[in-house]
């Protein structure tokens, strides 16, 4: 049985596989790959492309999804070892995973880090927990990563670009009012790296350079690919011969449980917002966000309504390469 955690499990070349058929699957949106299985999509956060991609492509591959917000429209739930549950948990993981697996084929799950341990962030126990109890495949909606926005993600730049061997890739760091979960930063450099590109992380100080093992990962990743990856705090630097820019604005790790002092720092780079200046340094570089984007804070309507944004083109990507997920990790139940 395969599960969908993270794609540092998976090659590139069966990620490769994944997106191939999302590229069928556009042109052929509705099959019955799913016909008589349901999937459960457990949302602990909010969300609505996420929620509406995968509830809309299970029904398009004649699947059933059931959707479930635990702690509301469904029990609170206990995930720590040996607890004496006399909080406001219900039934435990242990029992929540193993009864949905006799229901459904498959089970999807939401959790953000709640920036308050890294180490308990990075454990990502949350998804961790289904994938041990679970007798079916899990699938990340996104936790300390976002599996799912990379291959979107990827996919819009190869319909775009073509071949991404070589390419100059940027990750830029960009304000926002709060601080934010580090997944989707994680996953591009994981992604990019896996695809061979040259990764250039941007940010305005050592603060938010993201954890190191996936700094490490990536680094791993370009090495064996002989490409290039690299640090800098200099926006010029950063931009420069850039053939795509990806931006994403997250929380400085050094300061969990400082949110006041992490505000203080965070609000003295609002000057990396995404502009045409910035874009102008580059190599006719494609822009893309994961969205929601905060706009003229993050980047600018200007670069939001360029030619060369694809921000709602891969947006739109997470409908066809969560179908092609589904059916990989299904058709041989």
């Amino acid at each position: 049985m395969k599960n969908f955690i993270t794609t540092d499990d998976w090659t590139r070349s069966d990620l490769q596989e994944i997106l191939d058929y999302a590229k069928y699957l556009k042109k052929e949106r509705f099959q019955d790959t799913l016909k008589n299985k349901s999937v459960a999509l457990l949302f602990f956060n909010p969300s609505m492309r996420t929620r509406t991609s995968f509830e809309i492509g299970v029904q398009e591959l004649g699947g059933y999804a059931v959707v479930l917000h635990p702690g509301k429209d469904a029990w609170p739930i206990e995930f720590k070892k040996n607890a004496l549950m006399d909080q406001d948990s219900e039934e435990h993981i242990i029992e929540v995973a193993k009864v949905l697996s006799e229901y459904c084929d498959l089970i999807a799950v939401r959790s953000f880090p709640k920036f308050q341990d890294i180490n308990e962030d990075i454990s990502d126990n949350v998804i961790k927990s289904f994938e041990k109890f679970s007798t079916v495949p899990v699938v990340n909606m996104e936790t300390i990563t976002h599996p799912c926005q990379e291959l979107a993600h990827i996919l819009s730049l190869q319909e775009e670009i073509g071949d991404l061997d070589g390419k100059n890739y940027l990750i830029t760091w960009t304000y926002h009012p709060k601080p934010l979960n580090t997944a989707v930063a994680n996953s591009s450099l994981l992604i990019a790296s896996k695809f061979g590109m040259n990764v250039k992380l941007l940010c305005p100080t050592e603060d938010y350079i993201l954890h190191e093992s996936f700094i490490s990962k990536a680094q791993e990743n370009c090495s064996k690919n002989n490409a290039s990856f690299e640090i800098t705090h200099n926006i010029e630097d950063g931009y420069s011969d850039a053939d795509i820019v990806y931006a994403k604005s997250w929380g400085a790790i050094n300061y969990f449980n400082d949110a006041n002092n992490e505000k203080i720092l965070r609000d003295k780079f609002k000057n990396f917002i995404v502009d045409e200046k910035k874009m102008a340094l580059t190599n006719n570089a494609k822009f893309s966000h994961c969205i929601p984007l905060r706009r003229n804070i993050k980047a600018t309507d200007a670069v939001m309504d360029s030619d060369y944004c694809i921000a709602v083109q891969e947006a739109a990507n997470r409908l066809h390469v969560q179908k092609s997920l589904l059916t990989t990790l299904l058709k041989g139940k």
